[in-house]
């Protein structure tokens, strides 16, 4: 089996390189919907849509003082955003048992639900503003969004306040955040995007590790309303780094809000499949993260011990951004995405669905934290590599709108399915391994289109 990264015609014939379709560009330059051409040792690019006045001349730096200072600065930014996030299962599992305990599991999901929906979905409007305007007002108004959230947070009691101000207000903050992060670092880097979006990413992991125990640890100690204020004031400063550091390489226009632009990158085979392959393996791959300590109560663990569960997936997930990231930038970012999936999907269903007792749900706690992190990473990296620098903002904030509908989706479905199931988690461990399973044959999937085998 022969793979390439594009594949040409000469005299009619078909010719592959041995290429990975991931591996970045001669130049510097990721090309688009072309078709390259190799004769007599003279490369040549046809109708291909290169970086044009929107981008500085030069190719990225691909590292320096100021995209090292950008990643550190976007770095901050996944710790308070995607990191509060990753934290989401602590609150499930809180509320169901204090404030919100007449409300049925299912109910309760829609908060830590809607919140990831807010935080993904906020791309289709927050990547077109920092294609237009770059990262600075996003970062701004995001950082006052979701600190105010959080404060809101602190003082409410009733359903419908915890879901405005966690789920709508705090994640609509985050989100704005998020996108002018990742969308900034990929302005920096090219051949060692998926080793800087890696390392970004791997500030939402510690954040998973620090904030659900600092959570834990203070609420016996201080309550509830002056915990989650101790949370907002580390993000607060930590958002102060992000707006001091964060910036885009490339000069911004403004341009009109089409919503056309956002479906014509539909009509790409290979982008397509990465946007319905990040639809279901999402569906998926935050249900551990929500679930895993109920599941871990049902199945007789204490409940000291069942707390560091998300603590651990996150430790784990720290190495699971970093490292498939370098590795990613070796052997290609497809291949990478497709082994890290299917990992992911295999411990799912050959693992945590047969896992009784403390032990195996401890050891599926390590192992899926270290495969489903490199998901997070490796997804910007993949879609920059099919995708324009000028158009990064629009194409990501595509993807992650079908990742919003999965988020928003997931978490209810699996919570009804525990209801149906008179508290018992397998339908839930079912649905969760068969989505990722469908989500990582959708990425070979675009590999193959992106590569045509022979």
């Amino acid at each position: 089996m022969n793979t390439s990264n594009d594949i040409s015609s000469n005299n009619n014939k078909p010719t592959v390189s041995l290429k990975d379709p991931s591996e970045p560009k001669e130049g510097g330059l990721d090309l688009e919907n072309g078709e390259k051409s190799i004769n007599n040792g003279e490369i040549t690019t046809e109708n291909k849509a290169v970086e044009n006045s929107t981008t500085p001349s030069s190719p990225p730096p691909d590292g320096g003082f100021n995209a090292w200072l950008v990643v550190f600065g976007a770095w901050c930014g996944f710790f308070v955003t995607f990191g509060w996030m990753n934290s989401v299962g602590v609150f499930q599992e809180y509320y169901q048992q204090n404030q919100l305990s007449s409300y049925s599991s299912s109910t309760i999901a829609w908060i830590p639900s809607t919140e990831i929906f807010m935080l993904s979905g906020g791309g289709v409007v927050f990547g077109k503003i920092f294609d237009s305007f770059g990262p600075r007002y996003l970062l701004l108004v995001g950082s006052f969004l979701h600190v105010f959230g959080l404060m809101m947070t602190s003082l409410s009691s009733q359903y419908y306040q915890f879901f405005l101000a966690q789920s709508v207000c705090s994640a609509a903050g985050a989100s704005a955040v998020f996108y002018a992060s990742m969308n900034s670092v990929s302005t920096w880097f090219l051949k060692r995007r998926a080793t800087a979006l890696g390392i970004v990413a791997s500030g939402s992991s510690l954040g998973g590790v620090i904030l659900p125990i600092m959570v834990n640890r203070l609420i016996p100690k201080i309550g509830f309303a002056w915990t989650i204020r101790a949370v907002a004031f580390i993000i607060l400063g930590l958002l102060l780094i992000t707006n001091l550091t964060t910036k885009s390489r490339v000069t911004h226009s403004r341009k009109p809000f089409t919503v056309m632009e956002f479906i014509i990158p539909l009509k790409e085979p290979a982008f397509l499949l990465v946007a319905l392959a990040s639809f279901f393996f999402f569906f998926g791959t935050y249900l551990p993260f929500n679930f895993l300590i109920l599941q871990g109560q049902s199945e007789g663990m204490s409940k000291d011990l069942s707390n560091y569960l998300v603590p651990i997936l996150n430790a784990a997930s720290l190495f699971g951004r970093i490292i498939p990231g370098i590795i990613a930038d070796k052997i290609g970012r497809f291949n990478t995405m497709i082994l890290t999936t299917v990992c992911s999907s295999i411990l799912v269903l050959a693992l945590w669905l047969p896992s009784r007792g403390n032990v195996p749900i401890l050891i599926f706690s390590g192992f899926y934290g270290f495969f489903s992190g490199a998901f997070v990473s490796l997804g910007p990296a993949v879609i920059g590599q099919i995708s324009e620098i000028k158009q990064i903002g629009v194409r990501t904030s595509t993807v992650y709108a079908f990742v919003s509908i999965a988020a928003l989706t997931g978490s209810p479905i699996a919570g009804a399915l525990v209801s149906r199931k008179d508290g018992q988690f397998q339908y839930l461990q079912i649905f969760c391994g068969v989505t990722m399973v469908v989500g990582a044959a959708l990425f070979v999937a675009a590999r193959a289109v992106k590569v045509s085998f022979d």
